[in-house]
């Protein structure tokens, strides 16, 4: 029973294809796609693909963005289109956000992701899950798996944009990370990157203080890798977080 996860971020469609949809399924195919590429799906990567026999995503994106991803597999394909929404409580996790449905999908779905991994490896504690993107996010889970909250912040390119468009004479080339910048391309690349750092370690000793245990804390997105070096938090770094909880949820709305 193939099953096919979609993560579409604010940048790219990542996409895999498991044996089934189930945690620990085998990885038949992999891809990703810029958002503008999305329309050559149906005759590029996908197009010598077997049909799977459900799929299930995960969109930040707007309507318009999943509407192109259904164009293509329904050209190809005799298969609906599931989206994730985040709700009142999914695959053992409870939302603790005011609105619980305006959450975003990405959000909730690594948090379900990173919560059952957690699970495996250690049974259950706190942790702070991170993604690191075109946008950031640092979010709170207790021991008994209720979001308590989180932090959204901008990505270090959006941060250099922001600066570069707001300050006159100001230009933005790449720097390197300095603990004592002494050159403005430095500076501005060390501002950002300790900026997102900081918020995550606030996050990890905010959640200490409130649940009372060290919490586990996990990063993942496509900009994962870049901040890897400059935590100072114990972390472990996840590329497959949206997928594992994509995985999770897709084996109880498609039990086999």
């Amino acid at each position: 029973m193939a099953f096919l996860a979609i993560d579409v971020g604010n940048t790219r469609l990542k996409w895999a294809v498991y044996e089934a949809p189930a945690p620990g399924a085998a990885l038949r195919a992999h891809g990703a796609e810029f958002l503008e590429n999305i329309d050559k799906l149906a005759e590029g990567a996908w197009a010598g693909m077997g049909a799977p026999k459900c799929m299930l995503g995960c969109a930040v994106a707007a309507d318009a963005v999943k509407r192109r991803v259904e164009e293509q597999m329904e050209e190809l394909w005799d298969v609906p289109a599931q989206w994730v929404v985040a709700s009142a409580e999914e695959a053992g996790l409870v939302n603790g956000y005011d609105h619980p449905t305006r959450l975003g999908a990405d959000r909730w779905v690594a948090m379900i992701g990173a919560r059952h991994r957690m699970l495996a490896q250690d049974g259950p504690r706190p942790m702070v899950v991170v993604m690191v993107g075109t946008a950031v996010t640092v979010e709170a889970v207790d021991a008994q798996g209720r979001f308590l909250g989180g932090f959204i912040l901008p990505g270090h390119g959006i941060m250099l944009r922001a600066l570069e468009s707001g300050t006159a004479g100001l230009h933005v080339p790449t720097g390197d990370v300095r603990e004592f910048p002494t050159n403005t391309s430095d500076a501005l690349t060390s501002g950002g990157t300790f900026a997102i750092a900081g918020a995550i370690e606030r996050m990890v000793q905010h959640v200490r203080r409130h649940c009372e245990a060290e919490p586990a804390c996990f990063v993942t997105g496509g900009a994962g890798w870049k901040m890897a070096p400059h935590i100072s938090v114990r972390f472990e770094l996840v590329e497959s977080l949206i997928f594992d909880g994509l995985l999770e949820i897709a084996q109880r709305r498609f039990p086999c």
